[in-house]
């Protein structure tokens, strides 16, 4: 805000650049690749072990698997869902006419939540497995935006916002993982390459939708109940997302 409002917003994108430039760069430096034989050490528990892909992965192998395309899928419709509620987040504290103050804390709080989704879906996946852990997460989304919908008040908006900035830092632990999970840790990097393709297809959908329903109806509370049924259709196809067969 300080920088802002000292250099403008355009400037500030250009030093924040700069500094995560240089930052990167150096946190680089100490990377190198690991030995050609280098292997994970064998999982010591039965929960890490169930974590743990039956088989390396290469990407085009990867790619052949049923599971490989229902994880993008649900990795759409999840960041989708999220993202769709840090861009309406705003506009619909507007709606409700929260102040400025009360609205610049009600972000705050909702990046809290956010933050606190990655590690706590991370678990989560590791202990209830990829499929329950997504579930969960569109039950949370269900939940949240039927809340919202039915009851049009600040300490609602507080609560079911921050339900839904959650999922989206969950969405951005889960796909890791169970990417992970699924097709090894040899090609990780290839495959989640392709996977997190969906998280930038969730955004397009996901503006272009809050904003025609907008225009549509006059209001972004009708965003709410798309995004519900959005939500049970993921906890749907979530049943479906189990280890490839080897």
């Amino acid at each position: 805000k300080t920088l802002i409002a000292s250099v403008g917003p355009l400037n500030t994108f250009m030093y924040l650049g700069v500094v995560f430039l240089i930052i990167n760069i150096l946190l680089s430096l100490p990377f190198k690749f690991p030995p050609a034989d280098f292997k994970v050490a064998s999982a010591s528990t039965p929960q890490a072990q169930a974590a743990t892909a039956a088989k390396d992965y290469d990407r085009p192998e990867a790619m052949k698997q049923p599971t490989f395309w229902i994880l993008w899928f649900l990795y759409i419709i999840g960041a989708m869902a999220g993202l769709m509620a840090i861009g309406i987040a705003a506009p619909v504290g507007k709606e409700l006419k929260l102040s400025t103050g009360l609205a610049a804390t009600a972000l705050q709080v909702f990046a809290l939540f956010n933050f606190a989704g990655r590690p706590t879906f991370g678990w989560l996946t590791d202990k209830l497995k990829p499929k329950n852990a997504a579930a969960l997460s569109f039950v949370v989304i269900a939940l949240a935006t039927g809340l919202l919908y039915t009851s049009k008040s600040i300490g609602m908006y507080f609560v079911a916002f921050s339900l839904l900035w959650f999922t989206l830092g969950g969405w951005l632990a889960i796909a890791p993982t169970a990417t992970k999970t699924f097709f090894g840790t040899k090609y990780y990097g290839k495959n989640y390459g392709v996977i997190f393709t969906a998280y930038g297809i969730a955004a397009i959908l996901g503006t272009l939708l809050s904003g025609k329903i907008k225009d549509m109806t006059g209001s972004y509370y009708s965003v709410f109940p798309i995004v519900m049924i959005i939500a049970i259709v993921g906890i749907i196809v979530s049943l479906a997302l189990r280890p490839p067969k080897s």
